[in-house]
């Protein structure tokens, strides 16, 4: 507290409401913690009074910065941990919510932090825990930064945070400098695998790609009373080992999250004098008990998210337990799931397709490999850590989509429709060819593995739904374009999937691919995976079956070995020069791929 002599009365109820608003803002940030990570009802209130207390502060603060600071002793590093606070509560929203709006406003009061220097001399105070509230804030404004592509500044902030790093050991010689070192070269290792492709700008500086949903990069689609499913409730898990990754988030979630966003609008605010509700018509006051923005229209601009790092198979079943009893009428629920199969050996019939044909390992392995679970029944070791297709056959009681990465995704092609519900399993190849891994590209190479999983740079099917055009210049050897060879090659990448959109409705698909064509993330989704098969199929590396993505229901021969398509991808190939990679099947027929 400041120098509280010759106080007036006027000063002393500001100092002590000050200090009232803030204490209850310290015991409503910390209660968040409480709260389930899952369902929407139950945290929407509590973010609301919370946010609404940090709103309220922030503005006292600044009406009476003058007194607070001659009778309070406010410190321009508490005023930095009040926006930190409000930044946490933003990125939290957007967490809850999918709302990009939220991840920009959290960006505005991280970067003003930055910008105005709230925490400048917090190395010079006698706690060393201030100096970690500062590098807690820069982990997170890393995150942020890395969500909304800002790499400039992501490099900016690693070199300032491992300055601070060494300050902080310098000063405090604390324990848990070598946990930050780590956090340090954990995002290093992450922006460097991140650009599989780079491309350069007339003016020799690489170009900054952006992979969210557009209305550019929609397929447009002639829409039937079929299509009545929206995409509403997503669940993201990654674990993959040795996978590079940056705050429990790694490479394939991070491409995956963004793939089904749309692109954030507007402009980002760089500084900070009013209210943050004054910012955005997004906020938490315009949000209905679901979460969901209800001045956007009938239905969320972006699905909503739960990202799960490492999960137990128990925690992915809760989590989908609620996602599916969350969702609105005629919405649709995805999972997405990056792991480590469990593969054991089987004969050519398979009694139980549900625990039989093996899993995915949701945890590490060395957690799971040293007291397997057998079913005395069966005889076949079974793990509790496992994640089996039986496991998620009751969530195929509501519209169900899923995608695998794994080298043991095929196990799960089998799921049955009990319940006469539209589902999809995109599942991605559960090897890749020796050749692939032989190439050098700028970044940093995937991990030499046979396994379609194990790879530190990520998945290649996770890519090819991502970046449909990085992912065939992966494969082609291909790791620096112009920008002009990239706008020219995307235009190519559009045509297939405009016409590939429509050549869904004419072929002789499966119903459950007509009833989520509907939905731009989903339709872009399914386009892209027909662009992957075709790519693969006509690509001289992949002729084993194992090296192929499929898709159950199977896509029809007609929609993957369409000319038109066909003739689309050879043109694309022959305009980056690499015809020679693919066999066209419309001339010569390829080899048939080997079992």
């Amino acid at each position: 507290m400041g120098n509280m002599g010759e106080i007036s009365e006027q000063e002393r109820k500001i100092t002590l409401e000050f200090c009232h608003l803030l204490e209850k803002s310290k015991q409503l940030f910390n209660g968040l913690r409480e709260l389930p990570q899952y369902g929407h009802k139950q945290w929407h209130s509590y973010f609301g009074r919370t946010f609404d207390v940090y709103t309220k502060l922030w503005k006292f603060q600044q009406q009476h910065r003058g007194i607070l600071d001659t009778r309070y002793g406010l410190k321009r590093w508490q005023i930095g941990e009040i926006a930190s606070k409000i930044g946490q509560l933003y990125y939290h929203f957007y967490l809850r919510t999918s709302e990009t709006a939220y991840l920009n406003e959290a960006f505005s009061f991280y970067f003003a932090i930055r910008g105005r220097s709230y925490y400048t001399k917090a190395s010079k105070e006698d706690r060393c825990e201030l100096m970690v509230k500062k590098l807690r804030y820069y982990a997170r404004f890393i995150v942020v930064c890395l969500l909304l592509r800002k790499l400039k500044l992501v490099r900016e902030l690693i070199k300032e945070l491992d300055r601070q790093i060494i300050e902080y050991g310098n000063t405090y010689d604390p324990d848990d400098q070598l946990e930050w070192t780590v956090v340090v070269d954990e995002v290093k290792a992450f922006i460097q695998a991140e650009p599989v492709l780079t491309v350069m700008h007339p003016d020799n500086y690489p170009v900054i790609l952006t992979h969210r949903l557009n209305p550019q990069i929609t397929p447009p689609v002639e829409r039937n009373p079929m299509m009545t499913l929206s995409l509403q409730e997503v669940v993201i898990v990654g674990s993959t080992s040795h996978q590079v990754k940056f705050s429990e988030l790694t490479m394939d979630m991070f491409r995956m999250l963004q793939t089904l966003e749309r692109e954030p609008t507007g402009d980002v605010q760089q500084l900070f004098d009013d209210s943050p509700r004054q910012k955005f018509n997004t906020t938490p006051s315009a949000l209905n008990n679901k979460g969901y923005n209800v001045d956007n229209g009938p239905r969320n601009e972006n699905p909503h998210k739960f990202l799960l790092f490492k999960p137990t198979p128990a925690q992915i079943m809760v989590y989908l337990s609620n996602a599916m009893n969350d969702l609105p009428p005629h919405g649709v629920m995805l999972l997405y799931i990056s792991a480590d199969g469990h593969i054991v050996p089987t004969s050519k019939h398979v009694e139980d397709l549900a625990y039989d044909s093996g899993g995915l390992l949701t945890v590490s392995k060395n957690d799971v490999y040293r007291e397997p679970c057998k079913d005395p029944k069966a005889g076949l070791p079974k793990l509790k850590e496992c994640l089996y297709p039986g496991d998620l056959y009751p969530y195929t009681r509501r519209p169900f989509f899923v995608i695998i990465e794994s080298d043991n995704s095929y196990g799960f092609q089998n799921i049955p429709r009990y319940f006469g519900q539209p589902a999809v399993i995109l599942m991605s190849p559960v090897e890749l060819p020796t050749s692939l891994h032989d190439i050098q590209v700028l970044s940093a190479p995937y991990k030499p593995s046979t396994s379609g999983a194990d790879r530190r740079q990520g998945g290649l099917f996770t890519l090819f739904l991502h970046s449909p055009l990085s992912a065939f210049c992966y494969i082609c050897d291909i790791h620096t374009l112009s920008l002009s060879q990239w706008e020219r090659a995307q235009s190519y990448i559009d045509a297939f999937m405009a016409e590939s959109s429509a050549l869904f409705l004419r072929c002789r698909v499966d119903g459950s691919y007509i009833t989520f064509m509907g939905d731009d993330f989903l339709r872009l989704t399914m386009v892209r995976y027909n662009f992957c098969e075709m790519v693969m199929k006509m690509h001289r590396a992949f002729r084993i079956r194992t090296q192929l993505p499929r898709a159950s229901p199977p896509l029809p021969e007609e929609l993957v070995e369409h000319p038109a398509l066909v003739h689309i991808i050879m043109d694309l190939a022959t305009h980056l020069q690499v015809r020679g990679h693919f066999i066209d099947p419309t001339t010569a027929g390829p080899p048939p791929a080997k079992e």
